[in-house]
């Protein structure tokens, strides 16, 4: 199974995920990013764009800290037939989102963080540690 079929596999899981009804599929780092070469499928609007490997790589380095038990990747849309796309990421931590906000290298910071889930998207269950919640990531 190549990486794209893989992936496909993953994110279609609930059904079509560019279905706006349809569960939201939150991957793992690794099901996210082994495989993905593809220029803006994540942070596509960060200038100069970066590497899905260069944010992997970041995004490794968050979930290592004591205080996040996870890093998920929200899958928005599949709409590029090379990868699926994100624009939100999920930090499960006891840290407010200024805190996580400022865990990012300038050029690839998010454009917002927030904690809770967003609004109109479900994403199944996921679970939190107690103590910690998710705090949402998000590049426009």
């Amino acid at each position: 199974m190549t990486p794209l079929e893989r992936i496909t596999q993953l994110v279609n899981i609930n059904g079509d995920v560019n279905d706006p009804d349809t569960l939201r599929p939150l991957l793992s780092l690794e099901d996210f990013f082994i495989g993905n070469n593809i220029l803006g499928s994540i942070c596509c609007n960060v200038t100069p764009e970066p590497s899905p490997q260069a944010i992997y790589h970041h995004l490794q380095k968050i979930r290592e800290r004591n205080d996040v038990s996870d890093v998920l990747i929200e899958i928005t849309m599949f709409d590029d037939p090379d990868w699926p796309f994100s624009d939100s990421i999920l930090v499960i931590t006891s840290a407010s989102p200024e805190e996580v906000q400022s865990w990012f290298a300038e050029e690839i910071a998010p454009d917002e963080c927030w904690e809770g889930w967003s609004e109109d998207t479900d994403h199944g269950w996921i679970e939190v540690p107690e103590g910690m919640h998710p705090v949402i990531c998000w590049w426009d």
